[in-house]
C-alpha cells in the first residue's frame, strides 16, 4: 500500500471476477439503449441464476460490483475492452452467448445493440463462424 491509499483510503481497483465480468457483459447489452430499467434489471438477474457462476452468489453485489466496474470507463465501448479478462476461452464464448441471447430476447435488435455485440466478438475473440452459428441457434429460440 502506498502513501497516497494509506492517508487517503484509496485503493487500485481490483481486477474484477469471472461472475462480476459476466455480469458487466450482460448490463452493457442490456443497456446498450442507454439506460437498464427494474425489468432489464430482474432479466439480467434471472439469466444469471440459470448460471453456474452466480451459485451461491449475492447477485446483487456482484450487480454492484459490475456497475463500479462499468462506471470505471468513460463509454459503453471502452467498457467492453474490460471482457478480455474473462479467465478462458470458453468463459469467453459462454459470455458472447449469453449478450447474443439478450439482444435477441428484446424482439429486435437496434444498431446499439449491433454494434456492441461485433465489438463484444472482438474483444472475445468468437470466431465469425461461431458467432453466426449462435446467432442461427438462438434466433431460432425466438422466431414467432
Amino acid at each position: 500500500m502506498g502513501l497516497l491509499s494509506k492517508l487517503t483510503g484509496f485503493s487500485t481497483p481490483k481486477k474484477a471476477t469471472d461472475d462480476t465480468l459476466l455480469c458487466v457483459a450482460m448490463l452493457l447489452m442490456t443497456g446498450a439503449d442507454g439506460s437498464i430499467d427494474a425489468g432489464e434489471m430482474a432479466s439480467v438477474g434471472a439469466f444469471a441464476s440459470t448460471l453456474p457462476e452466480f451459485k451461491e452468489r449475492d447477485f446483487r453485489k456482484t450487480a454492484d460490483d459490475a456497475v463500479k466496474t462499468i462506471k470505471r470507463y468513460k463509454s459503453v465501448q471502452e467498457a467492453v475492452a474490460v471482457l478480455a479478462e474473462l479467465s478462458s476461452p470458453a468463459l469467453k464464448k459462454k459470455c458472447y452467448v449469453l449478450c447474443a441471447d439478450i439482444a435477441l430476447a428484446s424482439g429486435d435488435v437496434d444498431e446499439a445493440e449491433d454494434k456492441l455485440l461485433e465489438s463484444m466478438q472482438k474483444v472475445l475473440g468468437v470466431d465469425d463462424a461461431l458467432a453466426a452459428k449462435i446467432v442461427e441457434v438462438l434466433s431460432l429460440k425466438y422466431a414467432r
